[in-house]
């Protein structure tokens, strides 16, 4: 959500001799380097191909391979994730990735005496959560609403608004609540400094 030109347009206004409009501008100040660094980060990975919302959050990521088989929606928060981009991963809207995730589409075949690499699209759909330290491994979907618990290792599927969790992540909550309506970016104090001061 670290759009310069949303953050300015959206921004908190306080009269010019209120206590609140110093505090706010302090902040704003303080934080602006933190903002830059996000707009640039995600316009170099467009300038490489990768598909990202203006209005996504992308923290210190690691990304490594193809560029072009990123895309990342709407109000989409990634932490300090290692992303392997032998294939494809398709972000949804909304989406909360936390730090020290890996999401990795290539791993190796151990049934091949020559150990070739085996790859698949990983697919998050809108409003899922995934905790920190959480393994994703090629060619699984996470359905909407889901949630992947912290340090689970996801090798199949998960259902729309379904919780896993452990190695590997199984089932613990059948269905969560489905009226979802959050934006995981707003929590950031980047974006509250010119949001709410």
């Amino acid at each position: 959500m670290a759009s310069l030109s949303y953050l300015w347009s959206n921004r908190a206004r306080f009269p010019l001799s209120s206590a609140l409009f110093y505090r706010a501008w302090a902040k704003r100040l303080l934080l602006f380097p933190s903002v830059i660094g996000r707009n640039w980060k995600r316009f170099l990975l467009g300038i490489k191909g990768a598909q990202i919302h203006p209005l996504a959050e992308i923290g210190l990521v690691r990304i490594e391979g193809h560029k072009r088989n990123l895309k990342i929606g709407k109000l989409s928060f990634l932490g300090r994730v290692h992303v392997a981009l032998h294939d494809e991963v398709e972000i949804g809207e909304r989406v909360c990735i936390n730090d020290g995730v890996e999401i990795l589409t290539a791993s190796h075949d151990l049934n091949d005496p020559e150990w070739k690499h085996v790859k698949g699209k990983i697919k998050i759909e809108d409003y899922v959560w995934i905790g920190t330290g959480a393994m994703l491994l090629p060619g699984v979907t996470i359905g909407k609403g889901a949630v992947v618990g912290a340090r689970a290792v996801v090798t199949k599927d998960v259902a729309p608004y379904q919780v896993v969790t452990g190695i590997p992540a199984s089932p613990i909550l059948k269905k969560r609540i489905e009226e979802l309506n959050y934006n995981p970016c707003e929590f950031l104090a980047e974006n509250r400094a010119w949001l709410i001061g």
